[in-house]
């Protein structure tokens, strides 16, 4: 298996660690009645860290389809090589860095850490020129 599969399959598992994790954080707040039951009624608002971890979910949910598509693109075509191996690490190691950085709610640092992902995403989309 190629280095950008791996990583396609590392970022996977990441995304159900976003996903587990803005859940937790909400189930935290809003309770277990609220999680295990039919949302009927409007949610009670989020906080803090519970916000924070929702929306670097959601914005984990917004890269990944290009990340998936170009590294599926760059595979089927023969096109991966050191360049496109090193965007997709880049890219994975920057989402893992992410979440925690905007959990913990340090926007600077966090705005940069999207920054090098997205720099590994476009080392990937760059192999398929």
């Amino acid at each position: 298996m190629t280095i950008e599969l791996q990583m396609l399959a590392w970022s996977i598992v990441l995304g159900l660690v976003h996903v587990g994790v803005a859940g937790g954080f909400a189930t935290a707040q809003r309770g277990l009645r609220w999680n295990a039951g039919n949302r009927d009624a409007e949610a009670p608002p989020l906080r803090g860290a519970a916000v924070r971890t929702a929306a670097a979910s959601r914005n984990f949910l917004e890269t990944f389809p290009f990340f998936a598509a170009a590294i599926l693109a760059v595979v089927v075509s023969g096109r991966a090589d050191a360049g496109t191996a090193l965007g997709a690490q880049v890219y994975l190691w920057a989402r893992v860095a992410y979440l925690p950085v905007y959990a913990i709610g340090v926007p600077y640092l966090r705005t940069a850490i999207w920054v090098v992902s997205l720099w590994g995403l476009l080392q990937v989309l760059k192999g398929l020129f």
